[in-house]
């Protein structure tokens, strides 16, 4: 099965909103990804709002 692309929303402290784009086999993959991928959602990954298939 490809991979798919993602996007992996959150908010920062600020309230700021940010996107991820993660390319994974599924959703929960894709949250892995970006949890990899970006500083602030290694540390506050509870800051993932909605994960998005691109289409």
């Amino acid at each position: 099965m490809p991979r798919r692309a993602y996007t992996v929303h959150y908010h920062d402290h600020q309230h700021i909103e940010h996107e991820v784009c993660a390319f994974a086999d599924d959703s929960y993959d894709a949250r892995l990804v970006a949890i990899e991928m970006d500083k602030y959602l290694k540390d506050h990954p509870h800051a993932i709002d909605k994960i998005s298939l691109k289409q």
